[in-house]
């Protein structure tokens, strides 16, 4: 039964395509067309789908999230759980499983699935509406939802954005196993959705965006332009509510937490509930792209440069402020203080990928592969089932550990984090190779093969790497007959000297002494550069190999000086990878710990140490307290550091990704001082 259902859907696909006049000019490779063999990405796909998504699940059972459907579908009980956007971490390891499903098929986990989509379909009411904070009880609904359906919609309840995390689980379980049995359940809301909504009928800005999205799936799969401009209809009701108080610098009374304080058009800057933002941007390029909005897209490309060249963390995380998990202000970027949220880097990683494919410029691929190298797998351990919600730049024991999460937690009351974590992952290979006609792009270094075709014909492209530890590429094309096309290859910033795409960091130093160079079939190549890719044109020939060897240097990255926090400090990259130092390795501390400008790191792979890293090793001073003499010296030591993405899987202690350069002051707090401190 599923082969005539997956075949319809690819003639839906295809029948839309030839309908839409415009649209994305790149077009990613699915994830079912990739087979990874990589060592880096695999066994963390295998953890995700052998650990992290039965653990959502079975988390969602015992914390009541699947009870409150299978009261909606009584009409009887008391909401169970804490806030009425809970449904969706059920939708998300529904969307997880799916994908998970493509590449590693499970009938168990099929028919746990199939149960599961059964009782979400018994919770939705006859005319669509499904919110099960309001249908189990509607006399008493959750205190956020409002005594009327989308009464609260712009503050509290959540109704559009537990809509829009369905529609893409559903779109995720249809394309994966041709089943219709979610997707009917979505489109039956969004037809109620569409109806009331639009031009002419109720209007608001959801207050948490993600149905934008969600609507811009459902267009696609289905061809049906009503879902498109509902969710264009959304993008432009913000802006417009009049109950705000312009003049305040509250975010929630100006509307800017919810990026409602201007028409998405008329925004050049990132701001407000970063979650929030980056899945309205990513939106925001989906529209920009189908329609060929150009105001839109203006926006947006504006809003991307400000957030690149002054709101991102050196890992890529975003949001720095935790009152309202929020932008901060230009160059606000504390450490201490970081928040940094695990979805801000999932929704980040959403809108670069559209940036790109909507540009073909290798800064919006760079960006997306700092967020995933770093900010992004940083949120989940090495066991699969231990997570941040917020993701630290320091830790230190003088300080309340209340200020970040100095541990990992298994679940969490709000578990929006861990549930977009299973649902992202199993996605990943859809990320590495995108094609535009005859021009194939290699964005990511992931080993695997992937099965294309280039005008009308079957090509395998094979990667072999140990990236990111190894700089050394090597692709092997083999079309199934003689064929032209060409091969553009991402030239990563970080190896052109360019630590991001923007001034906001930069290495330190002279520029490295060493270039790439690229070779195809052993010989050395001359080659053109397009938008930060190395263009490969040729009549390719079956087996023929490209090797490409990036510059595996340790660089120093250094602020702008306007980022207050990292004035006189450094941070540590080697390839993408960001470095942190953790007490585990530095006799139990590391905000002692100083890198001067001259310091030379020894980088060696550990196989042993996090389930095999590169560590970088280096003696350099520290400084040390002499209490009985009341004095205080620096001594020499040697000082390691991790990616910064697996610390904290060792036990707490402190950790800092940035390092002072020279002794310019020292903090005297006392231990007294600081439990007073963080008591307020």
């Amino acid at each position: 039964m599923q082969k005539p259902l997956l075949t319809a859907l690819a003639l839906g696909l295809v029948a839309t395509a030839s309908a839409q006049r415009t649209d994305y000019p790149i077009q990613a490779v699915s994830f079912t067309k990739v087979k990874l063999t990589d060592n880096f990405w695999l066994p963390r796909l295998k953890t995700n789908t052998d650990v992290t998504i039965p653990a959502s699940f079975q988390r969602c059972e015992a914390t009541n999230r699947v009870k409150n459907f299978e009261m909606a579908a009584a009409h009887q009980g008391k909401f169970a759980t804490t806030f009425p956007f809970d449904d969706t971490d059920i939708y998300k390891t529904i969307e997880g499983a799916s994908y998970s499903m493509s590449l590693y098929p499970d009938e168990k986990l099929g028919a746990y699935v199939d149960a599961l989509i059964a009782k979400v379909g018994a919770a939705q009411e006859p005319d669509g509406y499904l919110y099960t904070a309001r249908t189990i009880d509607p006399a008493h609904p959750h205190p956020w939802a409002g005594q009327a359906r989308w009464e609260k919609e712009r503050e509290l309840s959540h109704e559009l954005y537990n809509a829009g995390h369905l529609y893409e689980a559903a779109v995720a379980h249809y394309q994966a196993t041709g089943k219709k049995t979610l997707l009917n359940i979505a489109l039956k809301n969004a037809d109620l959705v569409c109806s009331v909504f639009g031009p002419g009928k109720r209007s608001v800005a959801p207050g948490h965006e993600i149905v934008e999205m969600g609507l811009v799936k459902l267009y696609r799969v289905t061809g049906q332009a009503k879902y498109l401009s509902t969710a264009k209809f959304f993008l432009d009701a913000r802006g417009q509510y009049k109950g705000y108080d312009a003049k305040s610098a509250d975010t929630w009374k100006n509307g800017s937490y919810w990026q409602d304080d201007k028409p998405v058009v008329d925004q050049r800057e990132a701001k407000g509930h970063a979650v929030r933002a980056e899945y309205l941007y990513s939106a925001m390029t989906d529209v920009a792209a189908l329609t060929g909005d150009k105001q839109m897209l203006a926006a947006v490309d504006s809003i991307w440069n400000n957030l690149v060249a002054k709101k991102m963390y050196v890992q890529g995380g975003t949001g720095a402020a935790g009152d309202g998990e929020r932008f901060g202000a230009n160059y606000e970027l504390p450490n201490a203080t970081a928040y940094n949220e695990t979805c801000a880097s999932v929704a980040d990683v959403y809108w670069n990928q559209r940036m790109f494919l909507l540009h073909g410029e290798s800064k919006y691929a760079d960006i997306l592969e700092k967020v995933l190298y770093n900010g992004l797998i940083s949120g989940v351990g090495l066991d699969g089932k231990s997570f941040f919600y917020s993701n630290a730049m320091q830790i230190k024991n003088s300080q309340s550990f209340s200020q970040s999460e100095p541990a990992r937690s298994g679940w969490f009351d709000c578990s929006c984090c861990p549930t977009n974590l299973a649902r992202l992952f199993p996605s990943l290979p859809g990320y590495i190779y995108a094609q535009n006609d005859n021009d194939v792009y290699v964005n990511l270094f992931v080993s695997g093969q992937a099965n294309l075709v280039v005008n009308k014909q079957r090509v395998q492209l094979t990667q072999q790497n140990n990236y990111p530890w190894d700089g050394n590429l090597k692709f092997t094309v083999a079309p199934a007959a003689a064929a032209t096309f060409n091969l553009l290859v991402r030239l990563p910033g970080w190896a052109r000297n360019t630590a991001v795409p923007s001034n906001l960091y930069t290495f330190a130093g002279a520029p490295t002494a060493a270039a790439i160079s690229i070779k195809v079939n052993g010989k050395p190549v001359t080659y053109a550069v397009k938008n930060g890719y190395a263009v490969l044109a040729k009549k390719w020939h079956k087996n023929d190999v490209v090797e490409v060897a990036l510059p595996m240097e340790v660089r120093q990255v250094v602020a702008n000086e306007q980022v207050v926090d990292d004035r006189n400090k450094v941070a540590l990259q080697r390839g993408p990878v960001i470095y942190c130092a953790e007490w585990k390795d530095n006799g139990g501390k590391t905000s002692n710990l100083v890198v001067p400008p001259a310091t030379q790191f020894t980088a060696a792979y550990k196989p042993d140490v996090l389930n095999g890293v590169v560590e970088l090793t280096a003696t350099v001073p520290t400084i040390q307290v002499d209490a009985a003499n009341n004095s205080v010296r620096t001594v020499a030591q040697p000082m390691t550091a991790i990616p910064y993405y697996a610390w904290a899987n060792r036990g707490k202690g402190e950790m800092t990704v940035w390092f002072p350069r020279q002794v310019v002051d020292i903090d005297i707090l006392s231990q007294t001082a600081a439990t007073t401190t963080a008591g307020k």
